[in-house]
């Protein structure tokens, strides 16, 4: 029996692909052990969004081939999609497998051992049927054309076409409790923002057959899980590739409905069908494009009680100019006009978001426009990053680009304005009655509590001898446990 490790970077996409290709290699006889254990197989699944990011693939690649010389180092996901020659000149890894081909690592894995084995003291290069050899490494499907290939995502299901309680089932990454799953609706994106790489990295947009996504949210709920996130690169286009323009059906009068009414009415009757499956009491959307926000839409979100009030609208910057530059297809005037709406339709919603500090250009004048935006959407939270250069983008030929220094001067101030923000949002449930799941436990200050959320993803705790795990727990919000949590009393 072979024994393999794993470790995960980035997006939830990234997260949701790795456990699935856990539990094939464990299913098939590979012993699964902690990354910091020697292995005979350590897989990467790498992630290239920030530098920072390629540093981080870069570092748990050498980490892996430092503990064990004589192990076969595997590295799979964006960093080595688009670093492509870059990423494999060091010599750390062994194999490294597009994107695309993420869900058949399992044979190509195989492949290669079996090949490897077969040419040791040969001077083979060890390499399988449809692997190359580049820099000593062997490489399937790493170019950018590999990216965009037209590859359909049934492969992600497990024991595809059953209905059984095995279906592939993402564990909750806080808690070994079966109570918040992450499921994968889609992947690609295919709106180029000037700053993003991950276009490149992912290819175009590719969605899941609905029938596909519920046999897995059925087989979800069975194992007990209660609430079911969708996660994918750009969910807002879920889809967008199943509308064929020469097809009268997705037509009216004669108008090609691609990237508006058709997109939406798909995500939202997917969210109700899901809705239809006994035992799952949330659905929480992932991060979701402002374009998609509409009267339809948000009041046929607000039509299925178990949506949550949580939305994540990606703005990326609060100053028009910039947002020019950025290719974002929308202004901030647009952007506060879909947050109202959201405010009319459900009650106090969470409404989150990402910003990018110091993009190519960006002015004090900008930066001020940008922060005055901010405090007056006020959102609950907001993910704060510093401006990543990413070759092979269009931002990253742009003129004036900000000095490291000045980014982050300007993010630690949005960091000050989220926690102000966050905190009242917080406190504005205190005397008011919530539904938490519960999920692990957790000792404070020499007391036991079950730490959940509430359906706007706020963190709540219970004491831990009035609610067990995974239960919807409804009480009154106390106080504040600690900075972020809040204390029921039931």
């Amino acid at each position: 029996m072979k024994s393999v490790a794993l470790h995960n970077l980035g997006c939830k996409v990234n997260a949701y692909e790795l456990e699935v290709i856990g539990q094939n290699l464990q299913e098939s006889g590979y012993l699964i052990v902690p990354f910091d254990k020697k292995a005979d197989i350590y897989i990467v699944n790498t992630c290239t969004v920030t530098n920072i990011a390629d540093r981080k693939s870069r570092q748990m690649l050498h980490r892996a081939k430092k503990q064990n010389p004589d192990a076969v180092v595997v590295a799979v996901g964006c960093y080595v999609q688009t670093g492509k020659e870059e990423a494999l000149l060091d010599g750390s890894i062994d194999l490294a497998v597009g994107n695309n081909r993420k869900k058949d690592l399992l044979p190509i894995l195989e492949a290669f051992l079996e090949e490897r084995e077969r040419n040791k003291g040969e001077g083979g290069t060890g390499d399988a049927a449809d692997v190359k050899t580049l820099h000593h490494t062997s490489v399937v499907d790493i170019s950018c054309e590999a990216a965009y290939e037209e590859m359909s995502l049934s492969g992600w299901n497990r024991q595809d076409g059953k209905e059984s309680g095995d279906d592939f089932s993402p564990r909750d990454e806080r808690s070994s409790l079966r109570t918040r799953a992450y499921i994968k609706i889609q992947d690609g994106c295919n709106q180029f923002c000037s700053y993003c790489i991950i276009p490149y990295a992912r290819g175009r947009v590719r969605s899941r057959k609905q029938e596909d996504i519920l046999r897995e949210v059925r087989g979800l709920a069975r194992e007990g899980y209660k609430e079911i996130v969708f996660t994918g690169i750009h969910i807002s286009s879920y889809g967008m590739d199943f509308i064929d323009k020469t097809d009268g059906d997705y037509l009216e009068s004669g108008k090609d409905l691609r990237g508006t009414a058709m997109e939406r009415a798909y995500l939202l009757n997917l969210v109700r069908e899901i809705a239809g499956v006994d035992g799952i009491e949330r659905i929480r959307l992932g991060s979701l494009e402002p374009r998609i926000i509409t009267e339809e839409f948000a009041a046929g979100l607000a039509a299925v009680p178990k949506v949550c009030p949580h939305f994540h609208l990606s703005l990326q910057s609060g100053c028009d100019e910039t947002l020019k530059r950025m290719n974002r297809h929308y202004t901030t005037e647009e952007y506060y006009d879909k947050v109202k709406l959201l405010r009319r339709v459900f009650k106090n919603p969470a409404v989150t978001t990402d910003v990018i500090t110091g993009f190519p250009g960006e002015t004090e004048e900008e930066f001020a426009v940008t922060r005055r935006f901010l405090e007056k959407v006020d959102f609950f939270e907001m993910h704060v990053f510093k401006y990543s250069r990413r070759q092979g983008t269009v931002a990253a030929t742009m003129e004036d680009q900000v000095p490291e220094p000045v980014k982050t001067v300007r993010s630690g101030e949005l960091l000050k304005l989220e926690k102000k923000q966050s905190a009242a949002y917080r406190e504005g449930y205190i005397g008011k009655e919530v539904t938490v799941l519960t999920e692990e436990a957790r000792e404070i200050e020499g007391r036991v509590y079950r730490i959940g959320h509430t359906d706007t993803y706020v963190k709540a705790a219970v004491p831990g001898a009035l609610a067990g795990g995974n239960m919807l727990v409804t009480g009154k919000a106390a106080g504040l446990l600690t900075e972020e949590i809040l204390l029921l009393e039931l």
